[in-house]
């Protein structure tokens, strides 16, 4: 009360606004992560993680689910192109690169993993970084992995990007690049854009050609690998070569 007697009203403290329920759970997920590692989260909560960063004021977990809906899996989401990214409500072209440049640190890990050892004895690796390089490209391209005689990657060239089910093969480029190489063996590696990789009659009789022609000029060709969304074909593996 005051001097006078009146009355006078206090104010009260405005409450704390509630924090948006979404901190919390952005908080719980990078919890488990941390704790159990990618294996404790589903593809969509691992998305929501890459997400967070990019989009900082809001629930992303509509949005990764979407993405993965939309384009099948996490490994499709990260290897579409920046152009379809955005296509997807929500995703601006900032979102976009920053998932590219999620994907090109991994395909860089996938490649070392290749460099450091003779390629024939870490077959696996190779198989991942080829499905990492090209198993989700929406066109084909073929790739020529170039060998020493230690069978240790000198180089790793696309030398061709096609249509959506066909790359034109140029033999007497292929040869002539690995002479200036100065490789002595060769891995040749396409994508089938439409997911299944089962090799094409046509696949088969321009392998059949390199072969032909690599085996003069003492070059050997390893293999020849087609990868796709739904997994990889080596010719090898099938008595093709």
């Amino acid at each position: 009360m005051n001097e006078g007697g009146k009355g006078r009203s206090v104010p009260l403290a405005a409450p704390d606004s509630a924090a948006p329920h979404h901190l919390g759970h952005r908080e719980r997920l990078r919890q488990r992560f941390l704790e159990g590692g990618d294996s404790a989260l589903p593809d969509y909560e691992l998305l929501e993680l890459l997400l967070f960063r990019s989009i900082p004021q809001r629930d992303v977990k509509p949005l990764a689910k979407q993405l993965i809906q939309h384009f099948g899996s996490f490994a499709e989401v990260l290897g579409a192109p920046a152009s379809r990214l955005t296509e997807v409500k929500g995703v601006g072209e900032s979102v976009a690169v920053d998932l590219k440049v999620v994907e090109a640190a991994l395909r860089r890990m996938a490649k070392g993993a290749v460099a450091k050892k003779p390629v024939l004895s870490s077959w696996s690796s190779v198989i991942d970084y080829c499905r990492m390089a090209m198993a989700f490209a929406e066109r084909e391209q073929f790739r020529i992995l170039f060998l020493d005689k230690k069978n240790a990657l000198i180089a790793d060239e696309v030398q061709q990007t096609g249509t959506v089910d066909h790359t034109p093969v140029y033999p007497r480029e292929v040869m002539r690049r690995a002479l200036e190489l100065s490789a002595t063996a060769l891995i040749l590696v396409h994508n089938h854009p439409s997911g299944d990789p089962t090799p094409s009659g046509a696949d088969v009789r321009m392998t059949k050609e390199l072969v032909d022609i690599a085996r003069p000029l003492g070059l050997a060709i390893h293999d020849h690998i087609i990868v796709g969304r739904d997994g990889h074909a080596s010719f090898k593996g099938l008595g093709l070569i």
